[in-house]
């Protein structure tokens, strides 16, 4: 073979290479790169132009039309620009005269409500007229989980690959969200609208003192050599979802954020456009103590009439996914959508529930079933046209997690996965989940397509059940009851769960915790406003309420015994297949619970908390037939069957009753309705003694 003129190579005759294909001699001449013409000649001339060549664009490439939007008609680097522009507009300091400005108004009311945005009526922000305007070459746009785990492990500081892809990392000395240090701007938008006062998580703040929280947060970003930026949706719902923007300095939120919310099309991110809200996070820096309103160098910000969110001192991802929960808490029931703290499945046949519960109570556990499609595990909406999920993945607490008890959760702990404040093997970086060494708040945050049974799109139709959870550790409420419509509220609006001894310090005995809605961290109404738009979309669509005890029998904690998640498994299992409503009922006293006589795989003395025998292992003079017949081992537990002390159920019974009355106190002043006579039925559906 020999090189022609234009120092290219030809095939020598007879020559025989690989595979049976004829051998390629290469010539080069001097002002070139040698090549192979077998292929498509590859003009790199250094190692850099190579990789350049090597990593395909990542940006969108979906055919727009010149009807779609600002960016449909317009060149690449045109679209690249109107993108920057945008994002400079979120990053520019507004306190200075020479920053852009931003739509101001209530984003509730008609004409400024996220749907009706008018693309076409935005101004581009002009560039780089700030002293802290963005250095554009420093963006990190929407980048792909890979390169997130690049981003993290090279430049941030406890970052690994655990041994099963997932990435391990930590949120710094806040492994928890702080509530205390969640404000709300209080202005004209707002002084009616929110609850405020005793029993409020809404802890005020005024514009100026946001504004100096907000020039802090942004000066830092635009200090930092890179920033991440994820353009993202809310809520499933494609007639109600909302496109928020996460501005952030570390890769780790920007992984978080990229499962925890919905992920855009490659089209839809093209034609994202000006978001309905922005979150800046500047975690890594302390506000200023002295500023008015700040006790801590923590402060979670939301200015609701600016539709921004603002975080200092705090890097735990958290606070941005629940600051979200909490912005949908308060658009949604604008637009007469309720928006829901709950888990929520549906059957192979249609039928949709509702799981509310506090942490303990079994919500995620029992949501997850293999046998019904998974719609989401924490934040949804409840709209005319039935439920969808508001986020795109789950947020996982890790805490003795285990491949047997939760395999689909194991399973999801995967590549792309983040894994917050876990302890691993130095060698083999095998997670220890029982490890609490760092926090017992460890968590998974992951899409929620990696979960098998989830129904993607996550939507579906109206809920035929309603299912409150309670972790009664006072022994005294019934594994299962059907409720009224009232008591639904009533339940609702209380939120009662347990804690035991242990769980907290100083914790001694059972101890009743109250939290409005199931969710008070995060509602931003008053707590009868979401009851009653839960009573009325229950009215019309005919679902049934239902009170499920995954808590204690027998005795409060350290006499009775915990109910059997089997059990617990065969009553959900009964609401959902409607054979619940068909059974027999009676009445509790106190409470006035309806519970059924019999369930399906259930032992019927346990229905019952009052009817049930209660013994000690050692002062059981039965013991060898407790052995015998419910197979306990000789350590000092209970038998597990049900109170003997009658007098004591009473006492504990009426004393769990008044908690619950002292607890709905701080609501009364509020009318449901029109009138009062909602109010009334209401309180008259609690606890009557």
């Amino acid at each position: 073979m020999a090189a022609n003129g234009d120092g290219r190579v030809s095939m020598a005759n007879g020559g025989t290479g690989r595979n049976g294909l004829a051998k390629i001699h290469t010539e080069k001449r001097a002002d070139e790169v040698c090549h192979d013409d077998s292929t498509t000649p590859m003009k790199a001339q250094t190692i850099d132009e190579l990789h350049s060549l090597q990593m395909k664009k990542s940006a969108p490439t979906t055919p727009l039309n010149g009807s779609q939007g600002p960016f449909g008609a317009v060149s690449e680097d045109e679209r690249n620009k109107q993108q920057l522009q945008s994002i400079s507009a979120s990053l520019a300091s507004l306190t200075r005269e020479t920053g852009p400005r931003v739509v101001r108004g209530d984003p509730a009311s008609k004409s400024a409500t996220p749907r009706v945005v008018s693309h076409h009526h935005h101004v581009s922000p002009t560039i780089s007229v700030s002293d802290s305007s963005l250095k554009f070459t420093h963006v990190l746009y929407n980048l792909s989980p890979a390169e997130l785990y690049e981003q993290a492990i090279k430049y941030e500081k406890g970052s690994f690959i655990s041994s099963s892809g997932a990435l391990a990392t930590l949120s710094g000395a806040k492994t928890g969200r702080s509530p205390k240090d969640k404000r709300v701007v209080r202005d004209e938008t707002t002084e009616h609208d929110l609850w405020w006062g005793k029993g409020s998580p809404n802890i005020e703040m005024d514009e100026h003192t946001f504004m100096v929280n907000r020039e802090r947060a942004v000066d830092y970003l635009n200090s930092l050599d890179k920033v991440f930026v994820n353009d993202q949706f809310l809520n499933w719902d494609p007639q109600n979802r909302i496109k928020v923007r996460i501005v952030s300095a570390r890769a780790y939120h920007s992984l978080f954020m990229h499962n925890m919310c919905i992920r855009p099309s490659a089209e839809e991110l093209e034609n994202f456009g000006t978001p309905d809200f922005t979150i800046y996070n500047a975690g890594q820096f302390p506000c200023n103590r002295y500023t008015h309103y700040m006790t801590s160098s923590t402060s979670i910000d939301l200015n609701l009439a600016r539709r921004e969110m603002v975080i200092l001192g705090t890097q735990y991802a958290g606070e941005m996914k629940k600051g979200l929960f909490s912005v949908m808490h308060y658009l949604m029931p604008k637009r007469q959508i309720l928006s829901l703290h709950s888990g929520c499945n549906m059957g192979k046949d249609g039928d949709v529930a509702l799981f509310f519960g506090l942490s303990g109570t079994g919500k995620t556990t029992l949501s997850t079933d293999h046998n019904r499609y998974l719609i989401g595990d924490d934040e949804h909406c409840w709209s005319d046209t039935g439920v969808s999920n508001i986020e795109g993945g789950c947020y996982a607490k890790c805490i003795d997690l285990s491949r047997e008890k939760e395999p689909d959760i194991w399973n999801a702990i995967k590549f792309g996965t983040v894994l917050e404040n876990v302890v691993f093997d130095e060698h083999t970086r095998e997670v220890d989940y029982s490890d609490k060494s760092v926090t017992e708040n460890t968590r998974a945050a992951y899409p929620i397509e990696y979960i098998p049974n989830a129904r993607i799109p996550c939507v579906a139709s109206h809920p035929k059940n309603v299912i409150l959870l309670a972790c009664d550790a006072f022994g005294v409420l019934p594994p299962v009851s059907k409720l009224s419509l009232a008591q639904t509220m009533y339940h609702f609006i209380s939120g009662y769960t347990a804690l035991v001894a242990g769980t907290e310090e100083g914790i001694k005995e059972p101890q009743a915790t109250f939290s409005a809605c199931f969710g008070a961290a995060f509602i931003m109404l008053h707590p009868t406003k979401y009851a009653a738009m839960l009573a009325e979309k229950m009215k019309k669509h005919g679902a049934t309420g239902w009170l499920v005890n995954t808590g204690w029998s027998g005795g409060r904690y350290g006499s009775g015994s915990r109910i059997k998640l089997a059990y617990t498994r065969k009553i959900i299992d009964a609401i959902h297949s409607g054979s619940l409503l068909k059974a027999d009922y009676k009445r509790t006293e106190v409470f006035g619970l309806e519970i059924p006589t019999e369930v399906e795989g259930v032992p019927s003395e346990i229905l019952e908390p009052m009817n049930t025998v209660s013994c000690l292992f050692y002062s059981c003079v039965l013991s060898l037939i407790c052995v015998d017949l419910f197979g306990l081992s000789d350590d000092g537990r209970t038998c597990g069957m049900q109170w003997s002390d009658k007098k004591a159920y009473k006492e504990t019974l009426l004393k769990l009753g008044g908690l619950f009355k002292n607890n709905f106190g701080g609501f009364v002043a509020h009318k449901i309705g029109k009138d009062d006579k909602l109010t009334d039925e209401i309180l008259a559906a609690g606890p009557n003694f």
